[in-house]
């Protein structure tokens, strides 16, 4: 288009040129003059165009200059804006973490208050049941001969629990079909001097009697609390089953206090399943039942492991706020019966086994298969409409890193204190 112009205004040019040269020579100046004018009226017009269209140029250039001051102007407050901005969110940051930091602190200084209460309760109770220097030890005096090594057992327990050998171990519950994990359970191993990991059938015989277990429970509580609070950081919505002993639920010095650290952090009430064991459930005291139902007021569900007979009152369970169930996958199918062409369970022979899991949920309580192994288990399961399975079919019990556990180790002195030797050993 441009040389459309130029050509254009060229011709013009030329044709005004010979005008004038024309105009000349008819007016008698002869074909010198013609010539002359010819020249120089396309000499003009060249040099008044050239004039106009730097004149031109130079408006545009300028306006074009003042466009890109004001865009540099504009681009100047959006980035000023934008560091304003920058370091409003930074110091928004600084705040947050310093509120969460004053908070974490604020949470281990109660929980290392709750954890010296109870090691000094606990002491005092192992303190009344200490017995004379001349007398033997109480493992001694039970069990004879074989009391030394029952002793050095014991022993072999303290000592993990005072250096602090103690893992967590969690185990993924997933959901049937998908096998999706949604939740996991917790479990505490001990180790002994040579890294020996004991497993607690090795050692629940000899630690609960002496008030030990109660102490391994209060530490693996512990360090759940610790780890809900690590997913939750991290936005992982998951739970974690933990174990909470009878003996922690009617700790009149322990509990009123480790409720008070639950109530300040409700929070944590979708993260944390309270496990009990069915016969500990069933025979709980009215001290129990009522601490139980201060948890459930703040929103904590529990579970029921360990589960040997199906019928169980519904009934009592949703008032407990009890939610989950846990059965051995074996345990199940061993209830399976035939009874006219149709499976039934043994312990309830007039329910279907498939309805089971429908059952329960009408009470608000599901159903989880543990210690699943197989394939054909599975397949058996998922025929009774069960929503939730667990086993090393979907995932061996894993140890948490050493780095994450440290996160959750308790203060120096928890149990220390409750593992002094009796004076009568």
């Amino acid at each position: 288009m441009r040389k459309v112009t130029v050509a254009l205004l060229s011709g013009a040019y030329l044709c005004l040129a010979l005008t004038a040269a024309v105009l000349l020579w008819r007016g008698g100046g002869g074909w010198g003059a013609g010539v002359a004018a010819l020249i120089g009226g396309l000499g003009l017009a060249i040099a008044l165009h050239g004039l106009f269209e730097r004149s031109i140029d130079g408006g545009g250039a300028r306006r074009d200059l003042s466009a890109l001051r004001e865009a540099h102007l504009i681009l100047a407050d959006q980035l000023a804006d934008m560091h304003a901005r920058l370091e409003h969110m930074a110091e928004a940051v600084q705040t947050d973490a310093a509120q969460r930091s004053e908070e974490l602190t604020s949470e281990m200084r109660m929980l290392e208050g709750l954890i010296a209460r109870m090691s000094e309760s606990l002491e005092e109770r192992l303190a009344q049941r200490a017995q004379p220097v001349a007398q033997p030890s109480g493992l001694e005096a039970r069990y004879g001969a074989a009391g030394r090594q029952q002793a050095a057992l014991l022993e072999t327990v303290r000592e993990a629990l005072a250096e602090n050998r103690v893992d967590l171990y969690l185990q993924p519950v997933v959901s049937l079909p998908q096998r999706r994990t949604v939740f996991y359970e917790s479990f505490s191993r001990l180790r002994d001097a040579s890294g020996r990991v004991m497993m607690p059938a090795e050692y629940l015989a000899v630690a609960e009697p002496e008030g030990l277990v109660s102490a391994i429970d209060n530490l693996l509580l512990f360090r759940c609390v610790q780890i809900v609070r690590r997913l939750a950081k991290n936005d992982r919505k998951v739970a974690i089953f933990c174990n909470v002993s009878m003996g922690s639920l009617a700790d009149e010095v322990f509990f009123p206090q480790f409720l008070e650290f639950l109530s300040q952090n409700k929070d944590m009430a979708s993260g944390l399943i309270f496990e009990l064991g069915q016969a500990a459930f069933e025979q709980r005291g009215s001290i129990e039942a009522r601490n139980m139902a201060k948890l459930a007021d703040l929103g904590f569900r529990f579970s029921l492991d360990k589960v040997t007979d199906l019928d169980l009152d519904f009934q009592d369970l949703a008032r407990s706020d009890v939610k989950f169930v846990r059965i051995g996958a074996e345990t199940l199918l061993n209830q399976l019966l035939e009874v006219d062409g149709q499976l039934v369970l043994r312990s309830l022979k007039d329910l279907a086994a498939a309805d089971f899991a429908d059952l329960t949920r009408r009470y608000g309580i599901e159903v989880i298969a543990e210690k699943v192994e197989s394939e054909r288990q599975v397949v058996d399961i998922l025929e009774l409409n069960v929503g939730y399975g667990q086993g090393n079919l979907f995932g061996e019990p894993r140890a948490i890193r050493d780095a994450v556990l440290a996160e959750a180790d308790p203060p120096a002195d928890f149990i220390r204190s409750t593992l002094r030797r009796r004076g009568a050993r």
